[in-house]
């Protein structure tokens, strides 16, 4: 019989074959992995995120050379906890590490407040498998430079599957500032004045040369801009004039429940920070290329927490989201997340489904191939469908934060579903509803109007959190309501008016740190 079909079987069966060696050749059998972590960089604090004061040319072009998440999130509104969340692809509630690791709870908490914070796990668990030993497995080489505050000695990034690190230890702030001397017990001090976050670079850098010829996991996790605030001093003098002036009449900063919040992106030191950081980004980026790895390598990018526009350095503003971090709304939370792989992304993609750091360890590995483990990374989901132009199924996401920040944040959990959010405060078991598709900005708290809705969700959450055992705040038999009035009533007078004046002198000529900007130490705190 004669096929009417103008190709033979055997020329199919060829063409599919080229086809399949073509796409062998376009995905790498096991792509390196590059994944940047930046510390308390808030959503809207890059010029790609609509900055029109920060300057971040570098990192911006990860965003349009990959695909943006416009509704990425960190799991938690403070470090550690997000941390832990990478490494383990669980949200805070299962894995336990709830606080950033040296924050006090129970009893410890001395402020006057009405309820006590909850316990918390205070070390990566070792009996998991995090990302970097999943890699390791699949016969990866794994790094790790920078920012780590997962565990004392014995939790360490070598304690758990990275096979170098450069720097990752308990501290959660770089103990020398960052400009050597580090006075980091892994990193060895550089020349007095040099950057550590260039230092980060080029450590990560001379680790890409020497293992070009194998496949890596390499995690670069940076303390910026983490406080303490400091720069070099011409960057300060580049913002310095850069600095949008205010309006007549309006302040920098007014108080949103709790304590006082930044409301402009005008800090010229913070600035500076930025634009060093991105500099070390476009080191990593340009090594990448120099060494023709670039289709061969996926580039993740993303922060632990939202920007510090309040406590801390006051540092950022992340309007027009509320709060930040340490804070239970969008600006504590929301984040930059990208990804870059140009054998499988095309360029300038974006997608708005809500996806968390959680999410980073089933992704990384079924981008690379390899198989994931559903044991481990119970609550990330991978994003591949997505970058591919697909969907995942639909989903809940849960945040646990049984304890109060040092940014004037409150003991809360959070479900977001649909894009409506529920927030659970342990304090009087009130609630606040968003719908975060008309109210990004979390203006009008629903709760009342929709009390069925509010009853729904907070039924789900709380189920969530006992089936996965997360602890909860207790009440405190120290309470005294007219000590807590006084507390917040102090700092909300006094420390507003010395913000201002402070935040103020960051932008006159003759400002001065101190003799050395190197030795520098601006918290503004």
């Amino acid at each position: 019989m004669t096929s009417r079909h103008p190709f033979s079987i055997a020329a199919i069966c060829a063409a599919i074959l080229a086809t399949t060696i073509t796409s062998s050749f376009a995905v790498a059998a096991k792509p390196n992995v590059v994944l940047i972590l930046m510390d308390d960089m808030g959503a809207h604090d890059l010029s790609g995120e609509g900055s029109s004061f920060y300057q971040s040319p570098n990192i911006d072009r990860i965003a349009t050379g990959g695909i943006r998440f416009t509704n990425g999130y960190a799991t938690c509104c403070v470090c550690s906890p997000s941390r832990a969340s990478i490494q383990l692809g669980t949200f805070p509630a299962r894995h336990g590490i709830t606080d950033w690791i040296g924050a006090k709870s129970g009893l410890e908490w001395t402020r006057p407040n009405r309820v006590l914070p909850a316990e918390y796990e205070h070390r990566l668990p070792a009996e998991q498998t995090t990302i970097a030993e999943a890699f390791q497995e699949a016969g990866y080489g794994t790094f790790f430079a920078g920012k780590w505050h997962l565990g004392d000695k014995g939790s360490w990034p070598d304690d758990h599957g990275y096979q170098e690190n450069k720097g990752g230890h308990d501290r959660g702030s770089p103990p020398g500032g960052f400009f050597s001397p580090y006075k980091n017990p892994v990193l060895a001090d550089g020349p007095n004045g040099e950057s550590l976050p260039m230092r980060l670079a080029k450590e990560t850098v001379d680790y890409i040369r020497n293992h070009r010829d194998q496949p890596f996991f390499a995690m670069l996790s940076f303390y910026s801009v983490h406080a303490p605030v400091q720069t070099r001093k011409e960057l300060w003098q580049k913002y310095q004039q850069l600095a949008p002036a205010l309006p007549d009449g309006q302040s920098r900063f007014k108080v949103d429940r709790t304590l006082p919040v930044r409301q402009v992106q005008d800090h010229p030191v913070y600035a500076g920070m930025i634009e060093t950081v991105d500099d070390a980004v476009g080191v990593v980026l340009k090594t990448i290329d120099e060494l023709s790895l670039a289709d061969d390598t996926i580039i993740v990018f993303t922060s632990d927490n939202g920007g510090v526009s309040s406590g801390d350095a006051y540092a950022t503003s992340n309007l027009p989201l509320r709060g930040g971090k340490g804070r239970q709304w969008e600006g504590g939370i929301r984040e930059p997340l990208y990804i870059r792989y140009p054998a499988m992304i095309k360029p300038g993609t974006h997608d708005d489904t809500p996806v968390t750091g959680a999410d980073l360890y089933p992704t990384l590995l079924d981008l690379c191939g390899l198989p994931l483990k559903p044991e481990q990374h119970l609550d990330g989901v991978s994003l591949k469908p997505l970058v591919q132009g697909h969907s995942i199924a639909e989903r809940a996401l849960y945040w646990h934060y049984p304890h109060y920040g040092n940014q004037g944040g409150e003991p809360n959990a959070i479900i977001q579903k649909d894009r409506w959010k529920l927030i659970h405060y342990f304090e009087d078991g009130r609630h606040e509803l968003y719908d975060l598709s008309a109210d990004p900005s979390e203006t009008s708290d629903l709760a009342l109007t929709h009390p069925a809705k509010a009853q729904a969700m907070w039924n789900q959450l709380d189920a969530w959190l006992t089936e996965v055992g997360a602890k909860r705040p207790k009440p405190d038999p120290r309470y005294e309501p007219s000590k807590t009035q006084e507390f917040y009533r102090r700092i909300q007078t006094n420390n507003l008016q010395r913000l201002e004046e402070s935040h103020q002198r960051f932008l006159e000529a003759d400002w001065q740190p101190n003799d050395d900007w190197w030795g520098s130490f601006q918290t503004a705190d």
